[in-house]
């Protein structure tokens, strides 16, 4: 078994164990207020091997799924921006928003119809340069990379390096290796020479971002519709603690003056880029509160309690997982109780 599969599996356990601890009533107060979710990618699931981004993708089928499992557990489906109103003022009963990272077209074609059978408002989280097509999303240039090739060869500091990716189990490795060497170092350096591995091998992420991200004009006429609402997710999606705080500004304020030229309306929602610690500490987020915006959210899962009030740009987010869809899963995390058990939900 690989890391990923035990993870998965260890995942898996403590979702059952935190199933049964709900249906026996033990730690009601675990659910808090509600909760903030986070998807990415919506559509039709399309099996390939290796798939290291499949956690990042869920189907129509399953946020119908999840939507219909939350209604009926009560829950109210309200706005991110309406989140603080009611971290101050609770109703007594839950709620639950949806945030959409990163502007994929398929939550215009797939997630759209889904929220609107249950009237459920969303977030949609818009990277400049993914929408403008001057940045990439090296995620998928990186899967499509491996997926492809049976050898890869590449040069680094003078130094030519041949990985054999001739089985899935190879292939995953050589994902997980290079994506760890973009995430410690020169993000913009590290992303650029892969970009240059993977054109030689015949795959363009020019190309991959303009099939995958709403365009400019496109979100213009998706922020027309009333349940859509857009949020600032940066120019360049990458990590902010890296940056000097002059470019950590530019980051967060073109994005705003991009989205209020498209809709007229500036944003008042900002999702930090991976939502962890490459992007999320102290001085970080005193910037996003200082360039205007009234919530930005994390990647950081919890439900949520009055106290986070207080943290306004810093709001944790339940992942909805590809590798986890089903509606017991939904229930459990909404209960809080997986947190709570490994002590990252307030007691």
């Amino acid at each position: 078994m690989n890391g990923k599969s035990f993870r998965h599996g260890l995942i898996a356990a403590g979702l059952t164990a935190a199933e049964v601890l709900r249906r026996l009533g033990v730690m009601p107060d675990a659910r808090g207020l509600g909760a903030i979710f986070t998807l990415h990618q919506v559509r039709p699931y399309r099996p390939c091997a290796p798939d290291p981004n499949r956690h990042l993708e869920i189907t129509p089928k399953f946020l119908d799924t999840a939507l219909r499992a939350l209604w009926r557990e009560n829950y109210e489906f309200v706005r991110l921006e309406d989140v603080p109103d009611r971290l101050m003022r609770p109703t007594g009963r839950p709620f639950a928003a949806f945030t959409l990272d990163d502007a994929y077209r398929n939550s215009r074609d797939f997630a759209l119809p889904v929220f609107e059978r249950f009237e459920a408002p969303f977030t949609v989280f818009v990277c400049q340069g993914l929408s403008e097509r001057s940045h990439g999303l090296w995620w998928e240039t990186l899967a499509a990379l491996v997926r492809k090739v049976d050898r890869l060869e590449f040069e680094i500091d003078g130094r030519q390096h041949v990985l054999p990716a001739d089985t899935v189990a190879r292939k995953a490795s050589i994902f997980a290796r290079i994506a760890s060497r973009i995430a410690a170092g020169d993000e913009t350096a590290a992303i650029a020479w892969l970009d240059r591995v993977a054109l030689g091998e015949g795959i363009d992420s020019a190309h991959l971002v303009d099939d995958a991200i709403l365009s400019s004009s496109e979100l213009a006429d998706f922020a027309a519709h009333p349940l859509v609402s857009l949020g600032a997710h940066t120019i360049s999606h990458r990590g902010l603690v890296r940056l000097s705080p002059f470019t950590v500004r530019q980051e967060l304020e073109q994005p705003a003056d991009y989205l209020e030229k498209l809709t007229g309306r500036r944003p008042v929602t900002f999702a930090y880029p991976y939502g962890d610690h490459r992007s999320v500490d102290e001085r970080i987020v005193a910037q996003v509160g200082e360039a205007g915006f009234r919530v930005a959210v994390t990647t950081r899962p919890s439900t949520l309690f009055p106290g986070h009030g207080g943290a306004l740009h810093a709001l944790p987010r339940i992942s909805l997982n590809g590798h986890f869809q089903t509606a017991t899963a939904v229930r459990t995390l909404a209960s809080g109780i997986p947190f709570r058990l490994s002590s990252r939900h307030p007691a």
